[in-house]
């Protein structure tokens, strides 16, 4: 017995691009406010380290949330916390227009908590929505799904660039995002369907019932998983909060050119991204990932050490191809077993987005007392960490890197001849294995 009627492939598609829709509407909402982090430090006049104190708001919402999300979107369904999640971060970016326009630092504190509360909660249950399409689908589409947030994050900078130089007020700025944001993904969520989709009632829903959060919290592999995706989330946080700052304080640049460097390593990280899938199922996880990490690591330091404008911006764009597949390969790794997939996506998003959201406002204490570059130093040894971590993304005995993770009922779409069946089991290599039986 399936647990909802199964889907058409068209139906799966559209589940598909409404979750691209979801990660783009992400990017859009990441962006708004960071692209813009320059007239927030000016309309409020506060230097680094006031401003790194200021984003601890935004972490604090962050954490209050990050730590129960895997248990709301456990309890309530991820289709909910994504209409709760961005209704509060819209709320919250909408506040933080209105404190710079009043120049009221506490004004932009709640509204940065906000912000934090809903960005942690849609952002896990997204990536829950995103493996679980990505298992309907029938194949591997995750670092597409993280790409179309990094389009949301260039389009985002883009804009926000834009507004900067035209000296549109930061008010309306985040007022018109809010309300773009909020419509693509309400009309994106009609389209889409529960985690649970394609699993039996009794054997794979029983065991998902068995397996809990606090399972997966002392689960040394999803754990060690975590522990990658913590670093590789540190290496995107940090220059998602502080590139343009750190163009405009370090390198002397003025604020349209620190928005340009923001833009600069949004592209570099959509370039990764929508590029990666080739590289992933070509060479495998964990070597590609190795030589991402690296690359991350290179960036960093010719970003950090740097003697020229040009050469930083060369830094830039390595280092955030670098840090374009650690997320997204993460959360695959973390869904290899069906069965755990959405408590232990959740667990790992929230260990990453507490490294996303929690580790730049410490860099900006760094900043304060030894400059923003040489804070980002502190950065380096995470990455490095994540470097050494990659040997754990290896696929557990009995599942699989590639392609779609089956459960007992989970229909395969097959590209060539649209067919739609159902694999009573994950396959095997063997020439014995048992052929998928065909759906009427």
């Amino acid at each position: 017995m399936v647990s909802s009627a199964a889907l058409t492939k068209t139906e799966i598609n559209r589940w598909y691009r409404a979750v691209l829709a979801i990660f783009f509407a992400s990017g859009l909402l990441t962006a708004s406010l960071l692209a813009r982090l320059p007239d927030v430090a000016t309309g409020l006049n506060l230097s680094p380290g006031p401003m790194g104190a200021l984003l601890l708001g935004m972490t604090l919402g962050s954490f209050c949330a990050v730590t129960v999300s895997g248990i709301l979107v456990s309890k309530l369904g991820s289709r909910t916390c994504l209409v709760l999640g961005y209704l509060v971060a819209c709320c919250g970016i909408s506040l933080v227009g209105l404190a710079v326009h009043l120049s009221t630092v506490a004004l932009a504190v709640v509204g940065l908590v906000m912000q934090g509360l809903g960005t942690a909660v849609s952002n896990v249950a997204a990536n829950v929505q995103g493996v679980s399409a990505e298992r309907a689908l029938g194949r591997f589409v995750t670092p597409i799904m993280h790409g179309f947030f990094s389009i949301g994050t260039v389009l985002g900078a883009g804009v926000g660039s834009l507004d900067t130089k035209l000296g549109v007020p930061f008010l309306w700025h985040m007022l018109y995002f809010a309300v773009v944001i909020l419509a693509i993904v309400l009309f994106s969520l009609t389209r889409c369907h529960s985690e649970n989709y394609g699993q039996d009632d009794t054997q794979a829903l029983a065991a998902v019932g068995n397996y809990r959060v606090r399972d997966a919290w002392r689960d040394k592999h999803t754990i060690l998983i975590g522990l990658f995706v913590l670093g590789m989330a540190l290496a995107e946080g940090s220059a998602n909060d502080w590139v343009a700052l750190a163009l405009t304080d370090d390198y002397g640049t003025n604020k349209t050119v620190g928005s340009l460097g923001y833009t600069m390593f949004v592209v570099a990280m959509m370039t990764g991204r929508l590029s990666g899938t080739w590289f992933l199922n070509r060479f495998g996880r964990v070597k590609v990932l190795r030589v991402t990490c690296s690359l991350a690591i290179l960036g960093l330091a010719i970003f950090i050490f740097s003697p020229s404008l040009p050469l930083g911006f060369v830094g830039l764009f390595i280092w955030g191809v670098g840090a374009s597949l650690g997320f997204p390969t993460g959360m695959s790794a973390a869904s290899d077993d069906p069965l755990k997939s959405a408590v232990r996506v959740s667990v790992v998003s929230t260990i990453g987005y507490g490294a996303f959201l929690g580790g730049p406002p410490i860099l900006g204490l760094l900043g304060e007392h030894f400059g923003i570059r040489n804070g980002l130093l502190a950065v380096l040894i995470f990455v490095a960490l994540s470097l050494y971590l990659t040997r754990y993304l290896e696929p557990e005995k009995g599942t699989r890197e590639h392609g779609a993770i089956y459960t007992e009922t989970i229909p395969t779409i097959y590209p060539h001849t649209g067919e739609i069946t159902i694999v009573p089991e994950p396959q095997s290599s063997s020439a014995e294995a048992e052929k998928p039986k065909r759906v009427d």
